[in-house]
């Protein structure tokens, strides 16, 4: 096969977007930024294969035309020996030898840090960092095995279920991340479903008593499964999701309470635990579903049961979430999922995220001087939440994952 089809002139006359070929499985790839990039194309039992070998370009971190020319040679021979060159070539085998997990953990928070809006979640990656992965910090990272997460894993698992569940959340994304770099590959031994659950038992069922939490970070993937479930049992559990109420404030919501204009629910004392009046500001999504709920309004009730003027039972509920795979949690735990989310993930203040499920914040002086009751930041908050809970590109909306900026 010709090789040696380009020349440096040649290569900087490109601009159009494509790939260009220097013969024999070595091209160029133009991007529309203008950006140029050698890649080597080949087949193994019939399926294309392809691997990045550097940018084009001079100086030290750039691979010139001569260089990619070597490296191609060197993947040429590594496959006509049978070899794998995205293993076997010789700069590949000297980045796994130096990539050992804690390398690469350290390498994600980096990456990572612009992105995280909040000091605690910087905080907490930190502390997972230098504290809970110091057993397996040394091992190359396509080492990494299921036996060396579980040995992580076990001295949390039953005092300290949540941090746990934290923890194993934060292998998997290490190890998701060196996977995309190519730096290991196969199955996550992180992976929960399917692989953990078969070896530890459920923390859902270790934490929070009688309320089971749902990971905040599996709420909206669930909350896609619960969209495929009919009736409106299904339909006032999404709703008491998204407002983090209480079971009983969503199932008893009535008409009156709703204010479709302002976007505002009002749920008087008398309906409160705490018997304080409680507004809940309504995201878009939320007041989507009382919309829809309006549409067929058969008596006062937003969610009205089969008994004529008697709202839904929390059994309904309970079955709703059972239907669409949720079943080792329960519906008062997502009052904890939106918390931890907003603690792990937001910048809002601690007292607008208390405020939110309608907790008393600081002592009774404190609450004599604080006014009103943060409607405004709380809808910001809420509707972070909302686009969390059911953006599954929730990468493309990081101001909106992490919280407003400005929501203190």
């Amino acid at each position: 096969m010709t090789r040696h089809k380009l020349t440096d002139s040649k290569i900087r006359s490109l601009t159009n977007p494509g790939v260009y070929g220097d013969g024999d499985g070595l091209y160029l790839r133009v991007m529309k930024s203008g950006s140029k990039s050698w890649i080597f194309i080949w087949r193994r039992f019939g399926v294309r294969r392809e691997i990045g070998l550097g940018r084009y370009g001079p100086g030290a971190w750039n691979v010139s035309l001569a260089t990619a020319r070597v490296k191609a040679d060197e993947a040429r021979e590594i496959i006509g020996a049978g070899g794998d060159p995205k293993t076997d070539m010789a700069e590949r085998k000297a980045a796994l030898m130096s990539a050992t997990f804690g390398k690469i953990a350290d390498e994600y928070i980096e990456t990572m840090k612009p992105k995280w809006r909040g000091d605690k979640t910087v905080a907490a990656w930190e502390r997972f960092a230098k504290s809970y992965i110091n057993t397996i910090r040394k091992i190359p990272i396509d080492k990494v095995s299921t036996e060396d997460v579980v040995r992580v894993l076990r001295p949390l698992w039953h005092d300290k279920p949540e941090t746990a569940t934290k923890v194993r959340e934060r292998l998997k994304l290490v190890l998701d991340h060196a996977k995309a770099r190519g730096l290991r590959s196969g199955d996550n031994p992180a992976q929960w479903k399917g692989h953990l659950d078969q070896i530890l038992p459920a923390p859902s069922k270790l934490s929070r008593g009688h309320h089971a939490a749902m990971p905040y970070v599996d709420v909206a993937e669930f909350l896609q499964r619960l969209s495929k479930v009919s009736g409106i049992g299904s339909s006032a559990l999404e709703f008491t999701i998204l407002t983090a109420v209480r079971s009983g404030e969503a199932r008893g919501a009535t008409w009156r309470e709703i204010d479709l204009e302002a976007k505002v629910w009002t749920i008087p004392a008398e309906r409160m635990k705490s018997g304080k009046e409680h507004r809940v500001p309504l995201s878009d999504r939320a007041l989507a579903i009382v919309k829809d709920m309006k549409a067929i309004a058969v008596n006062e009730l937003v969610f009205p049961g089969q008994r004529e003027k008697r709202p839904l039972s929390d059994m309904t509920l309970a079955k709703a979430l059972n239907t669409a795979g949720g079943g080792d949690f329960t519906v008062h735990g997502f009052r904890s999922s939106f918390r931890d989310w907003a603690a792990e993930e937001t910048n809002f203040q601690r007292e607008v995220a208390e405020a939110a499920l309608a907790h008393a914040v600081g002592d009774s002086v404190e609450r004599a001087y604080r006014r009103g009751d943060a409607l405004e930041k709380r809808r910001k908050l809420m509707d972070a939440w909302a686009v969390y809970c059911t953006d599954r590109q929730r990468e493309n909306v990081v101001a909106m994952k992490r919280g407003a900026s400005n929501g203190e």
